[in-house]
Formats: structure tokens, C-alpha cells, sequence
């Protein structure tokens, strides 16, 4: 088994599109792209996500105590792209505001979970941070975007 061929068969399973977003250590809002998320509890609320060793600003995520989680809408293909784009103008592309805890939040999305950072273990080449989630909002008329294959698809 080569990695190529482990991602195109873990490429087989369709998940949901996420943006996560938190505040770096100076202040700026940061965001990513992320599919690898999971809920892990009811009681209580926690959820996952897997953040890359790589990922720039991973201490925003890990260390700072607090993140959003934006599960997308099957119209933000574009919001996905732009977020998972190194180096791009990430808020300047979308609308948001600063939340009550003063985190990104974009204003369109399928649903968001602001979360307290609860532990983050070692996952190979990822961080698996785990949340509890603090607050939450959805709506019910969107639809969900989905990554299949390596394309996006929606529920038809």
C-alpha cells in the first residue's frame, strides 16, 4: 500500500466541508479548509478536527483555547476553495464578524459550532484537536456541501 493509493480509497468516503476559523496570537482572524471532523460526544458536546503539523498558524487552533467550526452550504465551493488557498486574502473574500468571543465567524453557512479547546493529541502527520462546543447555530432550509472523490458534490 502506497499513500496515494490509501488517499484514493479514503477518497471513497463523501464528508462534509468545513471552514474552521480562530485569532492568531497577534490578533488576526485565521481560517482553513477542513473535512477530517467528526462529533465524538453528546454528553458532553465534543467534536473533532485534524489539523495538518503543517498548517500555518496551528497554535491559533491548538493553543489559544477557543475556534469556530463552519459546516458549508452546497453553494460555497468557492468559500472551500478560498480557505483551503496558502497565503490568499481569506477574509477579505467572505463576509463575517467577530463573534461574542471575538472569533471569525462567517455570516452564510450550513451551521456553526463555536467550541472550547478540550485536548489535542498526536495523530502521525496531523493534530487532532478535540472540542467542546460552547454554542451553536444552524439552518434548516440549506443543503450540505460534500467532498467526493476528490470533487464537491451535493445532495441531489
Amino acid at each position: 500500500m502506497d499513500s496515494q493509493s490509501f488517499r484514493n480509497t479514503l477518497g471513497r468516503f463523501a464528508t462534509g466541508i468545513t471552514v474552521v476559523t480562530a485569532r492568531s496570537a497577534d490578533g488576526r482572524p485565521v481560517g482553513m479548509t477542513v473535512n477530517a471532523f467528526t462529533s465524538v460526544s453528546l454528553d458532553p458536546p465534543l467534536v473533532l478536527v485534524c489539523l495538518g503539523d503543517m498548517t500555518s498558524d496551528l497554535d491559533a487552533y491548538t493553543g489559544r483555547g477557543r475556534f469556530n467550526v463552519h459546516m458549508l452550504r452546497d453553494d460555497q465551493a468557492e468559500v472551500s476553495a478560498l480557505f483551503a488557498t496558502r497565503g490568499a486574502d481569506k477574509f477579505g473574500g467572505v463576509a463575517w464578524h467577530a463573534d461574542d468571543d471575538g472569533l471569525p465567524s462567517l455570516d452564510a453557512c450550513l451551521a456553526r459550532l463555536r467550541c472550547r479547546v478540550e485536548a489535542v493529541t498526536d495523530g502521525g502527520d496531523h493534530r487532532i484537536v478535540i472540542g467542546r462546543v460552547e454554542d451553536l447555530w444552524h439552518d434548516d432550509t440549506a443543503r450540505p456541501l460534500i467532498y467526493f472523490r476528490g470533487s464537491y458534490a451535493t445532495l441531489s
